[in-house]
This record gives structure tokens, C-alpha cells and sequence, in this order.
């Protein structure tokens, strides 16, 4: 028997009492039973996002919710800027080029977190930029951007809207989304909130509404001024994926139960474990200013090879970590510390890691991973009690 593992960043490990929720006799979406749930969990989530205002749920992967601040917000024609820094900060440009947008980008090196001043100069030498499109967490280099600081410049450009995508930092990371300026902030189900793929959620602010109005783009599946109507009387315009929100109803109440601040403390503590974890190992981290609290990645040892490597560690260890993407493919691993994940499942993963590099022929003494992580275990969560 070989005990499997979720370690990659989405999809996550999900609570078995969470699966057991979802597993109950399915319940029709149009009666008070539902609404009572539905309304339960779109207030839950307001803390998470930081917000006062609605939080929208769609059936329909994270990408969805990505779609939907695009469609419903801009028309076509309108001058954007995207910071593309990353497999997903591509993404916001792929779609907003799609619909027929004016797209900008600030490229950076995969790895590179975005300095406010960058934004700030593109804005200045563009003062007709409709949005600005970012990632919070970029999951693919496992870099985070200063979306609060980036949001307090927003501020003062008031026909410029701040488009964050929040998918592996939702969760994660204390978000503040009406204290910071953020006018759309979209999360998924897969990640932080520790379910199956294929729901997402969106909150916008006034601002992003009054843009709404305006908006010339085509939709019908993702137009929120239907959904938000409907969901103001704890229904959806569609049917709605009903298994994914019963489930997120239970991990809204374990992350609440369990303290926001401690679900942040806890990725913390996660995510600097595996991050000393693998410097004393000798390996070379990929995010190079302000590293994600969702995933570490990493550059492997010359020679070996990253699809194999997980390739093995999946298949022969049970323990599934994730590749790079795009030109990063076969030279990076990434290792999630995100949802369903506590300091146990970090010390798992570094000694997996171990094994595997000992198995490929790496040279490094035995144990120095496992060692570093648990020092920072011991110090941050043990010590004390």
C-alpha cells in the first residue's frame, strides 16, 4: 500500500468531514433549504475576502471569475495593463485580448514580484488605462506581488479599476480588499478552501459596479448583474454547482472555527519551513523578491530531470508535487503548503524531496531538509505550549 499525498498547489487535499458533507443526499437548489446554506456561506466569506460587499459564487473553475470581471466591466477597445509575470498574469492578457481590449503589459521575469513604481510609471504615461489585471500570488513562479501597496495608488486614479486575482492568496494570506483598494478580487474553490475544482467567487466594489453600467462587452452565463440580482435572494440566476458550495459552507465554518488568523499563521509557518527547507539543501528558490505563502518552487540539480523526478515521486512515493510550466517545465518543482495542509504534511514533503534527490543521484547530507523545516516548526508552533 503506497498512502497518497496532495501536495501541489490545486487541487488540495480536502477535509474528509468536508467530503462527507458533500457526500449527503443531493437537495434541490431552488428551495429554502439551499438558501438558507447559500446565504450562510456568502456572508462567511466576507471576512476572508476583507469586504463589506457582495461575494459572488459561479459554477465554473477560477478562469471563470477571471472571465467575468473582464466581460463585465470593460468594453471593447478599452486600454488595460497586465503585469505578466507569470503562466496566469498570461492568462489575464489572453483573455483580455480575446475581447478585444487594448492590452499593456509590464513582462518580468518569471520569479519577479512587480514593484509599485512599474505601475505607477505605465499609469502616468497611460492616463487612459481602464483596469489594471495582477495576480496576488503567481502561482506558477511562486511569487507574491505588493497588491496592497499597488491598491493604495489605485486609489488615486479613479477611472482606473485594480483587478486582482486572488486564486492561490485568498486563504492564504490576510486580504484586505476594501482597506487595500482592490475593485475585483476572484478566488477558486481548489485551492485555499479545500474543495474540488469547479466553483469561484468574486466580490467587487462600488466602483467595479458603477463600471458595470458602462460595460459594452457580450455575456449571458457570466453576467454578474443577473447573478448578483439572484443571489441577493440567496438563489442563482443558473443552477448552481450544489455539492461545491454544502462543502464550502463546512470549510468556511473549520477556517472560522479555527481562527483566520491562525489559517494564516499556519501557511506562515508552512510555507517558511519548506522555504528553509530547501536553501539547506543547497537548492535555489525560484521567487526572488517576495515569495508566495501558497507553494514554494525551487530549481532542481543540473541533471535532473523535473518530469521524471515527479514522475517518480507520484507514482513510486505517492507523494504529488508539481512541475513548471511553459519554459520552466522540467527544471522546477513546486510544493504546495496550502487548504488542507498543516506542519506534518510539510515534514512529509521534505522528506519525500529528499528521497527523491538521493534516488536521482544528487549529493547532500541526509536529513538537512527535514532538520532546517522542523527547527522552524519547533520554534514557531511547538516551542511554546
Amino acid at each position: 500500500m503506497i498512502k497518497k499525498y496532495l501536495l501541489a498547489p490545486g487541487p488540495t487535499m480536502v477535509p474528509e468531514s468536508v467530503l462527507l458533507e458533500m457526500a449527503k443526499p443531493m437537495m434541490h437548489h431552488r428551495t429554502s433549504e439551499f438558501s438558507n446554506i447559500f446565504a450562510d456561506v456568502r456572508e462567511k466569506l466576507k471576512p476572508i475576502f476583507g469586504t463589506k460587499n457582495d461575494c459572488l459564487l459561479i459554477s465554473g473553475s477560477g478562469t471563470a471569475a477571471m472571465e467575468a470581471a473582464v466581460v463585465n466591466t470593460l468594453s471593447p477597445g478599452d486600454k488595460v495593463l497586465v503585469v505578466n509575470a507569470g503562466k496566469f498574469g498570461k492568462r489575464w492578457a489572453e483573455i483580455c485580448s480575446k475581447f478585444q481590449l487594448d492590452v499593456m503589459t509590464i513582462d518580468l521575469e518569471w520569479g519577479r514580484s512587480v514593484k509599485v513604481e512599474q505601475v505607477e510609471s505605465a499609469l502616468i504615461a497611460n492616463p487612459d488605462t481602464k483596469a489594471v489585471f495582477i495576480q496576488a500570488s503567481e502561482t506558477s513562479t511562486t511569487a507574491y506581488h505588493p497588491v496592497d501597496k499597488i491598491g493604495n495608488l489605485l486609489k488615486l486614479f479613479d477611472n482606473t479599476l485594480f483587478v486582482v486575482d486572488g486564486i492561490t492568496s485568498v486563504g492564504v494570506v490576510e486580504t484586505k480588499m476594501d482597506e487595500w483598494g482592490i475593485d475585483i478580487l476572484v478566488t477558486g474553490s481548489q485551492k485555499a478552501f479545500m474543495l474540488p475544482p469547479g466553483l469561484s467567487i468574486i466580490a467587487m466594489s462600488e466602483k467595479a459596479w458603477r463600471f458595470v453600467e458602462k460595460s459594452k462587452m457580450p455575456k449571458y452565463y457570466l453576467d454578474l448583474i443577473k447573478e448578483r440580482k439572484a443571489q441577493n435572494n440567496n438563489t442563482t440566476a443558473y443552477t448552481p454547482a450544489v455539492s461545491l458550495i454544502i462543502g464550502l459552507n463546512k470549510v468556511l465554518d473549520l477556517m472560522h472555527e479555527e481562527g483566520l488568523e491562525n489559517v494564516y499563521l499556519r501557511h506562515s509557518v508552512c510555507a517558511d519551513a519548506t522555504r528553509e527547507a530547501v536553501k539547506a539543501l543547497g537548492l535555489q528558490i525560484l521567487a526572488k523578491d517576495i515569495p508566495s505563502n501558497a507553494a514554494t518552487g525551487f530549481y532542481l540539480p543540473d541533471g535532473i530531470d523535473g518530469g521524471k523526478f515527479v514522475k517518480f515521486l507520484r507514482e513510486r512515493m505517492g507523494v504529488t508535487f508539481a512541475g513548471g510550466q511553459d519554459h520552466l517545465k522540467g527544471k522546477i518543482v513546486r510544493i504546495s503548503h496550502l487548504g488542507y495542509h498543516d506542519v506534518f504534511d510539510t515534514v512529509v514533503a521534505i522528506s519525500a524531496l529528499e528521497l527523491g534527490l538521493k534516488k536521482f543521484g544528487y549529493e547532500f547530507e541526509m536529513g538537512a531538509g527535514v532538520k532546517a523545516a522542523e527547527e522552524v516548526i519547533y520554534k514557531s508552533r511547538i516551542k511554546g505550549l
